[in-house]
Parts: C-alpha cells; structure tokens; sequence
C-alpha cells in the first residue's frame, strides 16, 4: 500500500501547499488529519523509530489507501515545521463558517456551543478546541476581528481537534449571543468578579452557550451583558488566574457536563 519503502529515494524538498492547503507536523495531529479525511499527504522521515503513535499513523493511512512518502528530514522541515515527530502531512484546510450557515445551523435539544470572545493566540486557541471538542461540543464560535486564525499552528495546538470541530467567525459576539438566546440556548459566560462559581451553580441547562473571554482583559462589556448568567473558577492557590484554554476546560468538565438533578 504505501508509495516508498524505507529504501526508497525520498524527496529533499516538498512543494509547498496551494493557498487552500496546510501541512501540519506530529503524530497525534497527523493522525487525526487522517481520521478527519482531511489528510492529502503523508509524509515520514525515513528510519524513524516505529513507535505506537508511527504505527497507529501508518495503519490509519493504510485503512484510508492514502500512500506514505519516506523523506528525509529537510523535506518536512522544508515545510516550515520543526517540531515534527518525523511525521507530517498536506491538509486540506477546513472552512469557516460564516453568519448565514450557523443562522440556518441545526443543533440538537441538548446542544453545547462555545463561544470565544476574543482569543487571540493561535496556542491558546487551539487548547481551546481541544477541549470544546473533548467535551462534545457541536460548534465552537469566534470572532471575525482580534481573533486567532485557523492556522497550521493552531491545529498542532489542538492535537487534530480543529479539524473535527466547525468553526464559525461571526462579526459581532453579543448579536451572535442574542442570537443563540432567541433560538433557546442559556448563555453563561465565564466571569472571575461573578458572585457564583462553577461548584455552587447548579447544573446548566440545555442547549448551552459556554462564553470565555480573552486572555488579558476577559468578556468584552457588551458580551458581558448579554450572558444570562456569570460563573467563576474558585482560585485557592496563590496564582490568582488561569489562562484562557485552562478556565475553559475546567469550566467544561467541572460545569457544563454536570448532569441534571
């Protein structure tokens, strides 16, 4: 199945991705390229080392036909990635969608949004759909201005995630709340000064619209005021705060997958 055997000759260079194409470098990543069907290419140092996740690569890429290429080191690197693991792959980027597709998006009875008010680091943004996806969530939306891009980076950043997770940009976050609150969603949006925290909220209910703000100055005023209701992370340790893809996941998992009482 696979196009070059460890033998083979390996290309020095590999040619860039057209404007709708990514590569992206590490093994879980690449793996989860596959799964997603995103994966175009898949690209493996020659001679690596044939370790679990090498191996849970190749045999995702053999059950989809997608051919390995053996290269050499510089043929990824080429790419611009470095901290590869030996492994990459051409990605076919996922796209954005916008206002009029998640108006007429269809989300189930107990649906789980959330909601980025502002986050601008692709690292930062990528933990972020990690967790949102870990957590089942249907969608994650962001802000079309001052927000992370959907990059290679933050793929790597969200160990694949971000191409299993729809991502729509909307212009105006408080709009797009509103939005969500006349199609029966519960806004909660994450607050350090709320008079409640995530251990004496009772569980929300659903469908919900989690809301986490950016990493320096937290919800905008306007997003702030449109939530239907503020929770807080309890803080018991001298730092005083978490950073914006930490406070979502514990958030998540600590509130939002509550069960009903």
């Amino acid at each position: 199945m696979h196009g070059r055997g460890d033998g083979g000759a390996g290309p020095g260079v590999v040619k860039r991705p057209r404007s709708a194409q990514a590569a992206i470098g590490g093994r879980r990543p690449v793996s989860e390229a596959i799964r997603s069907g995103r994966a175009t290419r898949v690209l493996i140092v020659r001679g690596s080392r044939r370790s679990e996740g090498l191996r849970s690569v190749l045999g995702l890429a053999e059950q989809v036909g997608l051919a390995v290429e053996w290269v050499e080191p510089r043929a990824i690197e080429s790419l611009g990635l470095r901290d590869h693991q030996g492994v990459a792959a051409i990605i076919t980027q996922p796209r954005e969608l916008e206002l009029r597709s998640l108006a007429s998006w269809e989300f189930e009875p107990d649906a789980l949004v959330v909601v980025l008010d502002g986050i601008m680091d692709p690292q930062n943004f990528g933990a972020c759909v990690r967790s949102a996806e870990a957590a089942g969530a249907a969608i994650l939306i962001t802000r079309t201005r001052r927000a992370a891009p959907l990059s290679a980076a933050a793929v790597r950043a969200s160990a694949g995630a971000l191409l299993h997770l729809p991502v729509a940009r909307v212009a105006n976050i408080s709009r797009t709340l509103e939005d969500l609150k006349d199609r029966g969603f519960h806004v909660v949006g994450l607050d350090h000064r709320a008079r409640s925290d995530i251990h004496e909220a009772p569980p929300p209910p659903r469908p919900l619209a989690l809301v986490v703000g950016a990493e320096d100055v937290g919800l905008s005023r306007l997003a702030r005021e449109t939530c239907d209701e503020l929770i807080a992370i309890p803080m018991t340790g001298k730092t005083s705060s978490l950073n914006a893809s930490a406070a979502l996941a514990v958030a998540l998992f600590g509130y939002a997958l509550r069960p009903q009482t």
